[in-house]
């Protein structure tokens, strides 16, 4: 059955879905670290594991299988003991860096105006999500 506008056939998803699927999975931010970090030359996991800051292992090899599902990345396995696993941007994730390093330096060199802006609001706004609240004294709390 054909839909007329961003519907395609009964079953698949509309363009826009399909967009919003891809750009949900490349601007992850956990996406973002990978492409930049493999931007460099082929990783090992453990390599990619140690280089990006925060990322838990499993949350690692989620967004590696998204990545090689969308064609991002490839997974190479070598025939070693223990197996050796490489990951190495595509062609089509290669075509991601340079976007990937324009958010970066956008970032970088808009970062004081973001936090001024951010100090601003919360200011405006009562008092941060996380205040640096004094711990009770043990002591005190003892007697």
């Amino acid at each position: 059955m054909t839909v007329t506008g961003d519907e395609t056939e009964a079953g698949s998803a509309s363009a826009s879905c399909r967009v919003r699927m891809v750009l949900d999975r490349v601007g992850d931010k956990w996406a973002i670290y990978v492409v930049d970090r493999l931007g460099a030359g082929p990783r090992r996991f453990s390599e990619l594991n140690r280089g990006i800051d925060g990322i838990t292992a499993r949350m690692l090899t989620v967004t590696l299988r998204g990545l090689e599902r969308d064609g991002i990345l490839t997974r190479t396995v070598h025939a070693a003991v223990p197996p050796r696993v490489d990951y190495a941007l595509t062609p089509l994730g290669e075509t991601l860096l340079e976007t990937i390093g324009q958010l970066v330096s956008w970032a970088d060199s808009h970062i004081a105006e973001i936090q001024a802006a951010q100090a601003a609001y919360d200011a405006r706004s009562g008092p941060p999500p996380c205040p640096d609240a004094e711990l009770p004294d043990e002591d005190a709390a003892a007697s």
